[in-house]
């Protein structure tokens, strides 16, 4: 009996992820979490169109400790600076404080944090905590799920503290940034849910800014993407941001597509 039992309970998380599938953005984080006691394994690779192709990899392994807190450990290598190497990695919390749930809908509302480590010499005041800089976040991240329609914003404060080292003279160098977001996410097919392993399809547009409240330097980036969700176990994603307004001199992600791979292992944490 508790054999059964224990598969019933890994089918309702499938089901769960299956249900709230348009909430897994591509380039931002929802206030959700993944299913209690999970772990999840992502590789995400993306292409830097601004000078020439660059390509940076980005493994990561993601624990579900609780339906309150997970954590993400990161790490990142790229040929950005000629060969490709390691160049450093990150560590990212979240721990979700409000969850209201209703019939078909629900709001979440997270904090969240992020430190980072890496060795590139930077260019830019503009800060990228996965692979150009060094430094910590902390933020808001607020999710509302509408039936088919999940929206989300977020809002943080970014800082950089960087080796003397990696600093190049004559450069602008990164120090602080505000961080805000908002995304969309619409969940096309299956157009009736029938069981958890009916393959989604998942439309998502995000909008991603940041501002330099020292000089007021800001940029707005529009980033629209694609998902598949097979087995509510395993995801695929596809998304190109590109910048709509402002700019910042020399930073990376003006032009970049994602493509990532991740996979996930309910009730493996006990």
């Amino acid at each position: 009996m508790k054999y059964i039992n224990l598969a019933a309970f890994i089918c309702l998380l499938a089901a769960g992820m299956h249900a709230h599938a348009q909430e897994l953005y591509v380039f931002t984080e929802p206030a959700s979490n993944m299913p209690a006691k999970s772990i999840g394994i992502r590789v995400t690779n993306e292409g830097i169109l601004n000078a020439g192709r660059m390509n940076r990899t980005i493994p990561e392994v993601m624990f579900s400790f609780s339906k309150s807190l997970m954590i993400h450990v990161q790490g990142s290598s790229s040929d950005m600076d000629g060969k490709y190497r390691l160049e450093g990695g990150s560590l990212y919390t979240k721990f979700r404080f409000l969850s209201l749930d209703g019939a078909q809908r629900h709001l979440r509302a997270a904090a969240f944090g992020r430190i980072s480590t890496s060795k590139r010499p930077v260019y830019t005041e503009d800060i990228n905590l996965e692979g150009d800089n060094s430094g910590v976040q902390a933020g808001f991240v607020v999710t509302q799920l509408l039936h088919k329609l999940a929206l989300s914003a977020s809002l943080s404060y970014i800082k950089a503290y960087e080796r003397e080292s990696n600093k190049m003279a004559g450069m602008p160098q990164p120090d602080q940034l505000i961080g805000y977001s908002l995304s969309s996410g619409y969940l096309l097919l299956p157009v009736v849910y029938k069981d958890y392993s009916q393959p989604n399809f998942n439309l998502y547009v995000e909008m991603l800014g940041k501002t330099n409240p020292a000089n007021g330097r800001s940029y707005f980036d529009l980033a629209p993407a694609v998902q598949v969700v097979l087995n509510s176990r395993t995801r695929i994603d596809f998304g190109y941001r590109f910048q709509v307004a402002g700019g910042i001199p020399g930073r990376y992600t003006k032009n970049m597509y994602l493509l990532r791979a991740e996979f996930n292992f309910f009730n493996s944490l006990k």
